[in-house]
């Protein structure tokens, strides 16, 4: 780990800079941008009933949004007030009251009617909820009787048969803990988090290449860089905070790099409201955009390599940094043939860019004396995604872009409390501190005093699929304890989800609002929790940003909802009930004392015991991870990997699709329509010339679909790249397939390939010879 220490926060420059200026309209008045003031407004008036309790959120507590880890309005990267509408969007979740019981138990089928969006808007979840096959309503119950219940299931169930997931919406590194220690308490390693839908991939991949889980570099290292370079990130929308720091890198002279199937008019130029002359004038935000097929980053970066090692041919150290990697890699003679034995026309046609465009980019990286790869779903939400990732590490190491001011590789987050999730043990892989090693498990049972299951547990997909094992195997999903989470609008096949859903015994929801996969019905029983948001809970919390900074929340005052409960204590209460004879094994009196473990359960959180005050901050293994190159890795070295080009199969006049995001919070959708593009939940982005040779016009109702699911909307014109389609998410999962996963992270494959036709045309030969001739002809397999 880092010696170094992060220098705390940096001044903005004071006078503004009009090169940089997108716009010489003031506000962007006429243009397709966001509406900062709007969106404000619109929230002040949502939370109007509680504004002084919102006012103490906003100005006292860490941002439950994203994972930049802004604590009041402060950060520790830049100096100024931080504010953005991912935040004050989440806001109304902490300040509304409770759903009215005239709401709360109306019939279910008359609530199965609402959208998730509705069913945010009733309110939050005053007390627990029980409702048994049949019912038609809810039936408010005791904490006493809703525990003892399931206390009493996971009882008759084998371990194998009980799940715990955790999702990331606001949950504290202290709930985080507890359920990975309660999970194996009961007998359990079938935990898993939100991470595994996002950035699973990010860990297992740069454990492998540098041997860390996490970013090895800071928000302040993109300020002054040579080259910022976003991999399949659209951070203006998903953490809009961040282009402070792009608007800061720029003015430092910091060339932007977006590398994306789809030229985001977001990172083109951007209004960013806190800073005067930006939010008059907007701020030019990317130097250059690279726009790769979906799944062709591999490619592109193979090309990037053969480019530097032709370069070396000619004269040696112009392309790679030869000292840094003799010191401090292996594997580079091996990587050096892989990568020369490529063909450049593979290359091109799986990356769907040309020689040309890759030697661009290989000499702007071989001409920067630093570089930061910042990366998001873009590259990890494949069936290869581990590889993706490792690809950028290899270009990092040979460039020695790794452990130093202004260089290191960072998995952007986007939620809040989704990097200690893992590191807290709430994972299927890794325990507190470490992996799910003999070692580490030794060092955890002797800290806990129970034995850990030996067996590896499941990741969500598979637990869930396992629902619709036989009654009798070992582990078919009888027992599914959710905190947060909605499977139905996250993962793919939303049908097969329910089936999934529906096939459980007893499936728990401990939530703050409902949401749709809770009014599902379930073999026995289903059982709603009201939890309590990381702000109600006494003694505060933490939560750990994206680069790696501890941050304190203190617990707020104000106003509280029906008989919710810290998270945490309800897994306690719950793990009490199932082993009563050992409780005293699980049990702790306060948050602080789970402070207390979580220091000694991992140590690179020993620190995280001291705080407890509003602003309370540290950052685990130093402004750098390793740091001068030096590697937590056996021989302290990184490891480059020869990465093989994977099989992207598409039939011509077919198309690549991927899902993206709009206006939305994960799958909370807060506006139906795109600020940054106007398009509509249901648009299919589309280049303009493959429309044309389809002969659809702008607007025009298509159909997109393949074997999995069929998806109907309307055509939209957007700089996509040609042959590849975008559709928002989760509205598109329709199309994505079940059950395929990264070989070694365990993501969901989010990306295939689909047929496009005019709506009209779909519709008039709808017979099941031609759809299933069609489907035949379709190659639906990305790799």
């Amino acid at each position: 780990m880092g010696k170094t220490k992060h220098e705390g926060p940096m001044k903005l420059p004071k006078w503004p800079d009009p090169r940089l200026w997108a716009s010489w309209v003031p506000f962007g008045l006429g243009k397709v941008k966001q509406k900062h003031i709007r969106d404000t407004a619109k929230v002040a008036w949502e939370n109007k009933d509680n504004w002084p309790y919102a006012t103490r959120i906003l100005t006292q507590g860490v941002c439950d949004g994203c994972a930049l880890g802004v604590s009041g309005l402060r950060d520790q990267t830049l100096v100024g007030t931080h504010i953005c509408t991912t935040r004050l969007n989440v806001l109304r979740l902490n300040t509304m009251s409770a759903i009215k019981d005239e709401v709360l138990f109306q019939d279910i089928v008359h609530l199965r009617t609402l959208s998730s969006s509705q069913l945010r808007q009733l309110g939050r979840i005053p007390y627990p909820l029980s409702r048994k096959p049949g019912e038609r309503k809810f039936r408010r119950i005791s904490w006493d009787e809703a525990l003892d219940r399931i206390a009493a299931k996971i009882k008759r169930v084998k371990p194998k048969q009980l799940t715990f997931f955790l999702t990331a919406r606001g949950i504290t590194n202290e709930s985080y803990y507890v359920a990975g220690k309660v999970s194996r308490f009961l007998g359990t390693n079938n935990i898993d988090n939100v991470s595994r839908i996002c950035h699973s991939p990010s860990k297992t991949a740069l454990k492998r290449s540098i041997g860390v889980g996490a970013s090895t570099c800071n928000y302040q290292d993109w300020i002054g860089t040579d080259v910022l370079v976003f991999w399949g990130s659209v951070v203006a929308n998903n953490q809009p905070v961040s282009t402070k720091y792009m608007y800061a890198a720029k003015r430092k002279g910091t060339k932007i790099i977006v590398i994306n199937p789809y030229h985001e008019p977001s990172m083109d130029k951007y209004w960013i409201p806190s800073i005067p002359e930006s939010a008059l004038f907007g701020t030019k935000m990317a130097d250059d955009v690279y726009q790769v097929n979906i799944g062709g980053d591999i490619a592109f970066m193979n090309g990037v390599m053969k480019h530097w090692f032709e370069m070396e041919k000619k004269e040696s150290g112009s392309a790679i940094d030869r000292e840094f990697v003799r010191e401090h890699t292996n594997g580079f003679e091996k990587l050096k043939r892989h990568v020369e034995q490529q063909d450049w026309k593979s290359l091109e046609k799986s990356s769907g860019l040309s020689r040309a465009r890759m030697l661009e980019f290989a000499r702007l990286l071989a001409g920067s004396k630093s570089g930061v790869f910042v990366w998001s779903m873009g590259l990890t939400q494949h069936r290869f995604g581990t590889d993706n990732i490792s690809q950028v590490a290899n270009l990092a190491l040979l460039r020695g872009f790794l452990g130093r001011k202004h260089c290191g590789v960072m998995p952007i987050r986007g939620h809040s409390g989704v990097q200690g999730s893992g590191e807290m043990g709430a994972d299927p892989f890794v325990l507190p501190g470490g992996d799910f090693d003999s070692a580490n498990k030794k060092r955890l049972e002797k800290l806990w005093g129970f034995t850990i299951p030996d067996w590896q547990g499941d990741i969500i997909g598979v637990s869930l699929e396992n629902a619709m094992l036989p009654k009798g195997h070992e582990r078919k999903l009888k027992v599914l304890y959710t905190s947060g989470g909605n499977f139905l609008e996250t993962m793919p096949n939303p049908d097969f989800v329910q089936e999934c859903l529906e096939n459980v015994d007893l499936r728990v929801h401990q939530d703050i609002i409902l949401n749709t996969s809770a009014l599902l019905d379930a073999r026995e029983e289903v059982i709603v929790l009201p939890a309590m948001t990381r702000y109600e809970q006494p003694g505060g919390g933490t939560s750990t940003s994206t680069e790696r900074m501890v941050y304190f929340s203190p617990e707020i005052k104000g106003p509280r909802v029906g008989e919710a409960r810290s998270e945490w204590e309800i897994y306690v209460d719950l793990a009490k009930r199932v082993k009563p004879e050992s409780a005293e094994l699980i049990d702790f009196r306060d948050v602080q004392e789970v402070r207390e473990e979580i220091a000694k359960a991992n140590v690179n959180y020993d620190g995280i015991q001291h705080l407890k005050n509003k602003g309370d901050v540290f950052q685990w293994g130093g402004a750098w991870l390793c740091e001068d190159g030096v590697c937590p890795t056996k021989d302290g070295k990184g490891q480059l990997l020869p990465i093989v080009i994977p099989e992207l199969r598409k039939p011509e006049g077919h198309f690549y699709v991927t899902t993206r995001r709009g206006k939305q919070f994960n799958s909370m959708i807060y506006e139906g329509v795109d600020p940054v593009n106007n398009a509509d939940r249901y648009d299919v982005l589309i280049h303009r010339e493959d429309a044309r040779e389809l002969r659809i016009l702008e607007g025009e109702r298509v159909v997109v679909y393949n074997k999995f699911g069929v998806f109907h909307g309307r055509a939209k014109f957007e700089n996509t790249k040609r042959g590849n389609i975008q559709v928002y998410w989760p509205e598109g999962n329709v199309l994505i397939p079940k059950g395929i996963y990264e070989q070694y992270a365990g993501i969901p494959e989010y990306n295939t390939a689909v047929i496009v036709e005019k709506a009209d045309t779909f519709h008039a030969k709808k017979d099941t010879k031609y759809v299933e001739r069609r489907i035949e002809e379709l190659e639906t397999e990305i790799s």
